[in-house]
């Protein structure tokens, strides 16, 4: 793959494989507190839903979305944006998951493409691979909220008693408000992020002190 962004077709295609699970950059390992949450009984089967449309909507999922779609902007300062992305993490394990996710992701991008892509945090560092391709922005906001949305679940699948099959349910019924988060970031400003998901964050951080756990987060 020398470039990800020769037609819209190839570009979808290369999107697809960026955000696969597949691809690595170890997302399997972290669950963004979710595992605390899940372990104190407030996410729950019965739960889980509202859990991630709060995520989605209010947290660092809407967070991750904005990041990103500054970061496919012409001209944009991608190491600023990294900064900015690290100043909003608000556990250390959040810090890491974003940091390794996406120096891992960088550096899968580079030995495919040829050019070179620093460390970043992951949304970020997927911003800046997908800056160039003929894509509209909220299609590959709204690919990446689906990833994200997705390795959550996977992980609510492998700590709850929850059938997969119950999970994909639960995801595609977050995907109207993931195209409308989406379509927010696309014209979103620094001024336009934050978070007011107070007991995921408050889950993110006491997970780090947790004797035994699944997850790396």
């Amino acid at each position: 793959m020398t470039s990800p962004a020769n037609t819209p077709e190839t570009a979808r295609l290369a999107l697809a494989q960026y955000l696969s699970p597949a691809f690595p950059v170890g997302g399997f390992a972290w669950s963004q507190g979710l595992e605390c949450a899940m372990d104190q009984g407030l996410a729950t089967r019965a739960t889980l839903a509202d859990w991630l449309t709060d995520w989605l909507g209010h947290g660092a999922g809407r967070t991750d979305a904005v990041l990103l779609a500054l970061s496919l902007r012409p001209g944009a300062d991608h190491a600023a944006l990294d900064d900015l992305a690290r100043a909003a993490c608000l556990s250390s394990q959040r810090l890491s998951e974003t940091v390794e996710q996406g120096t891992a992701f960088a550096s899968n991008v580079a030995a495919l493409t040829g050019m070179a892509q620093p460390a970043a945090a992951l949304p970020v560092a997927v911003g800046r691979a997908c800056a160039a391709m003929p894509l509209p922005p909220p299609e590959i906001v709204a690919a990446f909220l689906q990833a994200q949305a997705a390795g959550l679940v996977s992980a609510a699948v492998r700590f709850l008693p929850l059938g997969p099959v119950e999970g994909q349910a639960m995801l595609a019924a977050l995907q109207p408000a993931i195209l409308a988060v989406a379509k927010q970031a696309a014209t979103a400003t620094e001024a336009d992020l934050f978070s007011a998901t107070w007991g995921a964050d408050i889950a993110a951080m006491r997970h780090e002190t947790m004797p035994v756990r699944i997850f790396r987060s």
